[in-house]
């Protein structure tokens, strides 16, 4: 498959640990390297890797959670030229599982935001999240 990048991001408040939202990231996008930025409330954690490897751990995950069919509107609606951008609920992460959410008011804690980035988004939802045979 062509060039994948995979950039996440969430905020982490002033009431949360960043390494448990570190770990919630972890828990869904494997080992991703992350960095931390201030921001006036809390901190901002992201991380960013390259490769289909980046997203074993996430398309493992489908799978197993038989969320497939699920994640494939979401997926495809996320579409926008050559990425795929859509949140993740932070609380569900850090227990090692998906749901997906909106960017505000579903996870009150704030999402984790993802955007993919690659040549055939089409092809890349299809093998993530391909129809159950």
């Amino acid at each position: 498959m062509d060039e994948i990048t995979v950039h996440v991001e969430a905020e982490v408040n002033p009431t949360e640990s960043e390494e448990k939202v570190k770990q919630a990231i972890q828990k869904v996008f494997g080992n991703i390297p992350t960095q931390t930025k201030p921001l006036r409330k809390g901190s901002l954690l992201t991380g960013e890797a390259e490769g289909k490897d980046a997203l074993t751990n996430f398309h493992d995950l489908l799978r197993r959670e038989h969320i497939r069919s699920a994640a494939r509107p979401v997926l495809f609606d996320g579409i926008e030229k050559k990425t795929i951008n859509f949140c993740l609920n932070k609380q569900v992460a850090y227990v090692g599982h998906i749901s997906f959410s909106k960017e505000v008011a579903e996870s009150p804690l704030g999402p984790i935001k993802v955007k993919i980035t690659c040549e055939d988004p089409r092809k890349l939802v299809e093998w993530l999240a391909s129809r159950i045979a």
